[in-house]
């Protein structure tokens, strides 16, 4: 367990302004099918979203930035320079924090690699291996966060509005949900190829 407590994790996700999985469920009466009330327009690619990349550890929330394009080496090596590297140093001020990434192209460019080699001496990249299961647990806040947003009245109106829910939810986490994860984390590691249902009713019991 004492190793998963120097692990900060990360990851990127996109949300959307309105949810589209191409359902949505009407109350009506025989021959009201086509009444104003009970139709919705189609709003093309969830009518916009954000990008989200964020970080945590059993210590403390991370950087969560609004990523306002696509994420390329250059300005992933910008956000692991000037935010994520105060992070770790604060949090594992003795040297010995692994930070975690997958491997998406802008990842793994020579430069950001380069960048965490010059680094060693504060923190360590933790090897993650190309097929590994998915079992990053920042996901797991992504999907709290998505389902909250999908609860909430009245819905996002603007990108603003969505950014804002996004970052309130975020800095609003408490603590107990980031070492419950790191716990969930470290049991499912051990057996990591019992398979994905288990980690389900793991995470669940936290959802």
């Amino acid at each position: 367990m004492d190793e998963w407590k120097r692990v900060a994790w990360s990851d990127e996700s996109r949300f959307l302004i309105h949810h589209v999985d191409g359902r949505v469920k009407v109350r009506r009466l025989p021959g009201e099918q086509f009444l104003p009330s009970c139709t919705a327009g189609y709003t093309q690619a969830g009518g916009g979203g954000i990008m989200l990349y964020g970080t945590f550890s059993w210590a403390a929330l991370g950087l969560v930035v609004v990523v306002e394009q696509t994420m390329k080496a250059a300005n992933y090596l910008n956000i692991i320079a000037d935010l994520l590297h105060p992070y770790m140093a604060l949090v594992f001020p003795t040297g010995n924090g692994l930070f975690q990434q997958d491997n998406v192209p802008c990842h793994k460019a020579r430069i950001v690699l380069e960048w965490f080699e010059e680094h060693t001496d504060e923190f360590h990249l933790m090897s993650w291996p190309p097929n590994s299961p998915d079992f990053n647990p920042m996901e797991h806040i992504w999907d709290v966060m998505e389902r909250q947003l999908r609860a909430q009245t009245p819905p996002c109106p603007n990108i603003s509005t969505l950014r804002d829910r996004c970052l309130d939810f975020c800095y609003n986490l408490s603590p107990v949900m980031y070492q419950k994860l790191v716990a969930i984390y470290a049991q499912e590691s051990c057996s990591c190829f019992e398979g994905q249902r288990r980690r389900n009713a793991l995470l669940s019991r936290w959802s």
